[in-house]
């Protein structure tokens, strides 16, 4: 006698992702634009206290080598490489791994090897690794085929973070922009599909300071804005100036991001 099937088993979450990703706000960006932010995300991943927290969860216990897809700058993997002999710095952007590259420089690490290619490359000559990375980087059109690349390179354990809640946006500006938005599928769905695919991960919670509207006048606000958000009205971008002015960068009090740290063992 066969197992019952349970009426979970008709939901298709990896569709239902897709859905979400595409009918959502807010819309992927390309390796270039992605190099115009370098300088500024690099010089907030240097204050913020996320990539050790990250890493103080990984289990690098028999692992000699770990890859790191969606680098960046090298948020995660400068933290990681002096447990390991060999890491791997993989992003579609060539302006985060030239931070990644000048990082290594100013740090003395000389184990991470930059790989510049994206999710929809062949990844067929990267090296499998002991420990598979994604740190806040599965901005993917097709979650199930990404996760199926990772554990297809992964030989023990595999480390994601996923945004909890679909808004990287704070309340109070789209408050002020009276905005209402389709967030992104979160991590929720991330769990669905693995358990789907028969894998059981483990969930914990990562908070962070949210940094991603600082800015050094108003003008640099409203375009921080406009990326998240897409084109904004004239009429929008002087009510986030005068909004900027008056308020926000009077706050003393930072806001906060929730990140889900999904996990499991990988079997070969």
């Amino acid at each position: 006698m066969g197992l019952i099937k349970t009426n979970l088993e008709s939901i298709d979450f990896a569709k239902l992702y897709q859905e979400q990703k595409t009918n959502s706000t807010f819309k992927g960006k390309s390796g270039e634009d992605w190099n115009k932010r370098a300088k500024n995300f690099n010089e907030n991943v240097q204050t913020s206290s996320y990539p050790k927290e990250f890493v103080s969860k990984i289990n690098f216990e028999g692992a000699k080598s770990l890859l790191d897809v969606g680098c960046g700058p090298g948020t995660i993997a400068l933290e990681a490489a002096p447990h390991l002999d060999a890491v791997y710095g993989l992003d579609y952007s060539s302006g985060m791994l030239e931070f990644l590259k000048s990082n290594c420089e100013e740090r003395g690490i000389k184990n991470i090897t930059p790989v510049h290619k994206s999710w929809e490359d062949d990844w067929s000559d990267i090296p499998e690794c002991d420990i598979i990375v994604a740190s806040r980087s599965m901005e993917v059109k097709d979650i199930k085929k990404a996760l199926l690349k990772l554990n297809d390179k992964a030989n023990k354990r595999i480390y994601i973070s996923f945004k909890a809640g679909g808004s990287f946006v704070e309340n109070d500006i789209l408050a002020q922009l009276k905005r209402e938005i389709i967030p992104r599928p979160d991590y929720i769905y991330l769990v669905n599909i693995l358990h789907s695919m028969g894998i059981y991960a483990t969930v914990d919670f990562l908070p962070a300071e949210n940094k991603k509207f600082l800015s050094k006048g108003d003008d640099e606000f409203v375009e921080k804005v406009e990326w998240s958000l897409g084109t904004l009205s004239d009429e929008e971008k002087i009510i986030l100036k005068e909004y900027y002015n008056t308020i926000y960068k009077f706050k003393k009090e930072a806001s906060y991001i929730r990140w889900a740290l999904v996990s499991w063992e990988v079997n070969k």
